[in-house]
């Protein structure tokens, strides 16, 4: 293989150039800027499909290309360089966010045909997907931010495309300024690195981590790398909508729908999880991993139980894409790297095609609340199997993926937090784990329930909807996703418990082998990676690499062999459990919302203050506006502005002024008395009574001279006498 930037870069390059010609030439080209769009994204992926193939026929773990260029070099004092690192958990990334954004973006030509905002969303919706792209390609965590902030800008532009609506605008300005919460801690994490390391490349950061380099330091009387790791992964808790900043994602929806598939799938809520996966050796070396679990528990469960309540069929998304990113985290937090990146992927494809699906609702009946909806199923028959399909991957069904994904988490989280003897944080967050994934496919299988069974509840608006029939752009890209929702594509196996692994030397398994974390016990190898200039071929030879082997899943308090068999236990028990759980959350809401014989009020009735503080979202809206805004911030702030106007300005900016009236004056009469009228008029007047002397001495006639000289001839004889 050989990698130049010519094979790396348009990849990158093809949907920005797809952003630069529909700003400036959108209008002109009209509903062609649309197509331009779509094709710009599959040309990335097709670019990025045989980087895929090529690191796929290598097969090997510790295959890695890694290009850089210099960006600031000023001598021996600052240098930093910035380039390319792909290893297989980036290329991976990139198939995804390229093969979910192409299709995407084919699904907008149609959701998005006729709209007003039809020009301006096909200007941001190729530059929000170069930005991850950027992201994903990145070597570094500083060039990695800046792809991040661009993300930001987008989603800000996308929620609130419809701005003559306030809800619209308040929401993008929630989401925007939310996110620069997490993001402005983040920044502090890199400016931290830097200073520890000298570098923020992650290969750099691994190598300093395997050298010691962190051991001993302290800051703000903080360890060293327990501060970066926090401060970094505060990054993760506002992009990827962790508790307690998760507020902003449900208001997100009040952008188009392939927007928000975009959003809470493939790009901006992945982004925040793929960082944390990028710092794994710093968040397991500082010690925080259980804060990272407990905070993913608390997210997955929480979100969970407000999607239970929700009445719009976008905001139970919103919710199950929160407490989806919680699972992920979670994952991360027990040490389940590769089952957590895997989740990633999954949800990706299941959660894009049930936007999409939201989209294709909303966009033939006009409505999304279920008061609304109600037997669909054959008014909509491709988004219906779509859906279907998609809702038995989120809830862990077995042979689709979210049980692949899910069942590999849950049992790490079992062994780490109930079978390693390790309790505390972990066990808490593996029990919230489980009882997410019992919230899950209820919630899921209650929204399609009440969307496609059952009878109409508006009669009038059922008989105005028209039968779906099958169009490229509104069915071709659901019905692609809900291929990829089967357990095969990733596990090797239709149950996801690697049966054929080890017949086929693990290449069934290419996810679980492929994907190793950088673990204490195998970082030492980033002290030795090559970097190349970005435009020169890859001349290493990869030959000599050792092929990918088949092994069981081991988590991260338990990677050692001899924990292998009671891992192995805790995957077989949490798979059993997980299967148990997931059909009992679809029974139950079988028995609610298809077979009605059981009535939801039964439990609304019986918790109406918890049902109530559910509906209310659990009021943090209301404390973060009501109480920290309002009462706290707003009281801060009128104290600032007090100092700021009362103390600041009044003392410091117009005390001063005074002082400068002060100067001024004594400054204007030492320049019209001393330098005006002294030094430069009286010097004027000396010359002027000097030369009127000079001018009755020097009259020019020798009789005056020979006067002079008889004048003073006489008194020096008359001073003789004397």
């Amino acid at each position: 293989m050989e990698y130049t930037i010519q094979s790396i870069a348009p990849i990158f390059l093809a949907p920005v150039i797809a952003f630069i010609i529909n700003a400036f030439f959108g209008r002109k080209l009209k509903s062609m800027s649309n197509w331009i769009a779509v094709a710009a994204i599959a040309f990335s992926f097709v670019y990025t499909l045989r980087i895929f193939t090529d690191f796929m026929g290598v097969f090997a773990t510790d295959y890695y290309i890694h290009k850089t260029f210099t960006w600031f070099d000023l001598g021996p004092t600052f240098k930093l360089d910035l380039g390319v690192y792909l290893d297989n958990m980036a290329v991976i990334m990139l198939l995804m966010v390229t093969g979910v954004a192409t299709l995407i973006h084919l699904f907008s030509t149609w959701y998005m045909k006729g709209d007003s905002r039809e020009g301006r969303f096909f200007v941001f919706l190729p530059l929000f997907t170069s930005a991850m792209i950027g992201l994903v390609l990145s070597d570094n965590l500083l060039l990695l931010f800046v792809f991040w902030e661009i993300m930001g800008f987008c989603s800000y532009s996308l929620i609130g495309i419809y701005y003559e609506k306030e809800a619209a605008g308040n929401a993008s300005l929630k989401a925007f300024m939310t996110t620069r919460i997490g993001d402005v801690i983040f920044l502090l994490g890199i400016l931290a690195l830097w200073h520890i390391v000298g570098s923020v490349t992650y290969v750099d950061i691994y190598g300093a981590i395997a050298n010691g380099k962190f051991e001993g330091l302290t800051i703000l009387g903080f360890s060293a790398a327990g501060f970066a790791a926090f401060t970094i992964f505060c990054g993760n808790i506002g992009k990827s909508a962790q508790f307690p900043i998760h507020v902003w994602l449900p208001d997100a929806m009040m952008g188009p729908t392939p927007g928000s598939a975009l959003i809470h799938a493939a790009t901006m809520v992945a982004a925040g999880v793929y960082l944390s996966l990028r710092i794994f050796p710093l968040l397991e070396m500082s010690g925080l991993l259980p804060f990272v679990a407990i905070i993913g528990g608390i997210t997955a469960v929480g979100a969970a139980t407000i999607a239970l309540v929700q009445d719009d069929l976008k905001s139970v998304l919103a919710y199950s894409t929160i407490s989806q990113l919680g699972y992920m985290v979670l994952g991360i937090g027990v040490g389940s790297y590769n089952a957590a990146f895997m989740h990633i992927i999954t949800h990706a494809i299941f959660k894009a095609c049930l936007f999409m699906c939201a989209g294709s609702i909303i966009h033939s009946i006009h409505e999304q609340f279920f008061n609304k909806l109600g037997g669909y199923k054959k008014k909509l028959p491709f988004t219906y199997i779509a859906s279907l399909c998609c809702c038995l991957a989120i809830a862990g069904i077995p042979f689709f993926t979210g049980f692949v994904s899910k069942d590999r988490i849950l049992g790490d989280a079992l062994y780490n937090g109930f079978m390693s003897g390790n309790f505390g944080l972990v066990s808490i967050a593996a029990l919230f784990g489980f009882i997410g994934a019992f919230l899950t496919p209820f919630y899921m299988f209650r929204w399609l329930f009440l969307i496609f069974h059952g009878t109409p509840k508006d009669q009038s608006l059922y008989d105005h909807c028209h039968k779906e029939h099958f169009s490229v752009g509104q069915n071709l890209p659901l019905l692609i996703l809900s291929v990829f929702t089967l357990g095969l594509m990733f596990s090797g196996s239709p149950t996801g418990q690697g049966w054929l692994g080890h017949w086929f030397g693990g290449k069934t398994e290419w996810f679980k082998v492929l994907v190793d974390a950088p673990y204490s016990k195998n970082i030492n190898k980033f002290t030795t990676y090559e970097r190349q200039p970005l435009s020169f071929e890859d001349t290493r030879e990869i030959t000599t690499l050792e092929h990918a082997h088949y092994h069981h899943q081991s988590g991260y308090y338990g990677p050692n062999n001899e924990n292998e068999h009671g891992i192995h236990s805790a995957h077989v028990w949490g798979a059993i459990m997980s299967i148990f759980i997931a059909f009992g959350g679809v029974f139950l809401a079988f028995l609610m919302y298809f077979r009605n014989s059981l009535n939801p009020s039964v439990f609304t009735n019986r918790f109406p203050r918890y049902y109530k503080v559910l509906q209310n979202k659990y009021s943090f809206d209301e404390f973060y506006i009501g109480v920290l805004v309002q009462k706290v911030l707003l009281g801060l702030n009128n104290v600032l502005a007090f100092f700021d106007m009362g103390v600041y300005d009044r003392i410091a900016i117009d005390g001063w002024a005074k002082v400068n009236k002060v100067i001024y004056k004594a400054s204007n009469w030492f320049d019209s008395v001393i330098v005006d009228s002294v030094a430069v008029d009286g010097t004027a007047t000396s010359v002027n009574v000097f030369n009127l002397i000079l001018r009755i001495v020097q009259t020019g006639k020798i009789q005056m001279y020979f006067i002079v000289m008889l004048v003073t001839l006489v008194g020096y004889v008359m001073s003789l006498g004397l």
